[in-house]
């Protein structure tokens, strides 16, 4: 990873707990968030997963149509950085689809 590569993760980072502090406080079961980029393609391959601890609670959540306002909050947390993506590239999962897709595997859900 270049240096400039190193300087903007560490600022998509900082920029993304910020999001998870809030979702952590503001939503039932929510327990985490994840990024996945491709820096030769950036920022059209940043990718943003959040995850919910159970499919009843992600369920909850996108009836509420709260995925509006989490994915609102993260697209304009990483403007503040100069980033612009799309709600195309943040997607919403849970650890109860992941342990019974991937045995709990997520660089293997992820990948």
């Amino acid at each position: 990873m270049r240096k400039t590569d190193k300087r903007t993760d560490n600022q998509l980072i900082s920029q993304l707990n910020e999001v998870c502090e809030f979702a952590l406080e503001e939503f039932n079961g929510f327990i985490w968030l994840t990024h996945q980029v491709n820096y030769a393609q950036f920022p059209k391959s940043l990718r943003v997963v959040c995850v919910f601890d159970t499919r009843d609670n992600l369920q909850q959540f996108t009836l509420a149509q709260n995925q509006h306002v989490l994915s609102a909050l993260i697209v304009k947390k990483l403007l503040d950085i100069n980033v612009v993506i799309k709600n195309q590239q943040i997607s919403y999962d849970c650890e109860q689809n992941c342990q019974q897709d991937n045995n709990g595997n997520w660089a293997l859900r992820l990948g």
